[in-house]
């Protein structure tokens, strides 16, 4: 059996339709799982569900918000109904609506961005980790960021909240190891994503970022991708708690 089979085990992906999230979840569905494809919109949901299957995939769309502890208590319970347990739990939707120093920062934004980008991945890791253990084990993957591991004038209080998601994978991952749930995360350095397209397509700081990268080019959806199939498969089974670095060496270089 492949090391990077998914066969039978059923994942559960926010923010999977598009950029980052989407690249996860086409790529764990080609890998054999059952996805479970969300955001807060149902129509794109659908939409992307509907391409996975038709690809020969398995997967079912549940929109939420996940600024909201009901609907993702929703979103869990629904998952179960489909697929009867989760075996993977990717929290990757985060959001970011201040770019400047973070100084700045209204207080309503700095809330949002905590609830969002810590809150919901805590919630949901409450919601889901219990269930994973009593069936046997799982594995949930937090997509944070290198903005966590290096100051920024313009990403604090984000870069804030993804520090936070490294710390959270750590407890979590000590937490519940002796149940056979491992915790990671990974943190991607720029990709080519909506998300970050305030980055790349300004051909200034494009051009700043990637003289620091030694591989000179930024990142795509699927080179994301790979790192979650790893960490959520038997190729990864003995890694937990660590946060796997994926931005073309940019944090290593001078």
């Amino acid at each position: 059996m492949s090391l990077f089979d998914l066969t039978g085990k059923s994942a559960l992906i926010t923010g999977s339709t598009k950029g980052i999230g989407l690249a996860i979840a086409r790529r764990m569905a080609e890998a054999g799982a059952r996805v479970v494809i969300s955001s807060r919109n149902q129509e794109a949901c659908d939409e992307v569900a509907a391409q996975i299957n038709a690809e020969g995939g398995s997967a079912v769309a549940v929109a939420c918000n996940i600024n909201y502890k009901a609907q993702l208590e929703g979103l869990v319970k629904k998952t179960i109904e489909h697929f009867g347990a989760i075996d993977i739990l990717v929290c990757n939707a985060a959001l970011n609506p201040h770019y400047g120093p973070s100084q700045t920062i209204p207080d309503e934004a700095f809330d949002k961005i905590m609830n969002a980008n810590i809150g919901s991945a805590h919630r949901l890791c409450q919601l889901v980790i219990p269930g994973m253990a009593e069936h046997g084990g799982g594995a949930v993957i937090i997509v944070s960021s290198v903005a966590g591991l290096k100051g920024n004038r313009m990403l604090g209080a984000y870069g804030i909240s993804k520090a936070a998601d490294m710390q959270m994978a750590r407890n979590l991952a000590v937490e519940w190891g002796p149940r056979n749930v491992r915790v990671n995360c990974i943190a991607p350095g720029l990709v080519r994503t909506d998300f970050a397209r305030a980055l790349w397509e300004n051909p200034e700081t494009y051009a700043a970022t990637v003289a620091q990268y030694p591989l000179r080019r930024i990142g795509e959806p699927d080179e994301i991708a790979g790192a979650a199939v790893y960490l959520a498969s038997s190729a990864g089974s003995f890694t937990t708690g660590q946060t796997l670095v994926v931005d073309g060496g940019g944090t290593i270089a001078s």
